[in-house]
């Protein structure tokens, strides 16, 4: 069974940065995607980035995200990371880590992902 385990959730200044990890485990193939997806109070869950483990073109970022957070993955561990700089409070919400159950062309949709965390709060506020 695949298990995904958010951390690194905290409270940053607007402009700041910060840094999410994602340790996953259980995956049979050492092919597979990781995706962050993030929900705000009130609005539905929204994809933000997601690589695949072996393809370093096979990699998505939201278009809100797109030359703020990177995504990546400790190349001796199956933990992802997401890097996000120039932080604003839109960014605030809780982050979740999912993966598919198999190895596609990686996309934002929800319904893509069947593993998920339980996710951890960043909170972008001064």
């Amino acid at each position: 069974q695949v298990q995904l385990v958010e951390s690194g959730g905290g409270l940053v200044q607007p402009g700041g940065s910060w840094r999410l990890s994602c340790a996953a485990s259980g995956f049979t193939s050492p092919y597979y995607n990781i995706g962050w997806f993030r929900q705000a109070p009130g609005s539905e869950r929204e994809g933000v980035a997601c690589m695949s483990s072996r393809d370093a073109k096979n990699i998505w970022y939201a278009t809100s995200v797109k030359g703020r957070f990177t995504i990546s993955k400790d190349k001796d561990k199956d933990t992802v990371y997401l890097q996000m700089n120039n932080l604003g409070p839109e960014d605030t919400g809780v982050y979740y880590c999912a993966a598919p159950a198999g190895h596609y062309r990686c996309d934002g949709y929800r319904s893509t992902y069947d593993y998920w965390g339980q996710g951890t709060q960043v909170t972008v506020s001064s």
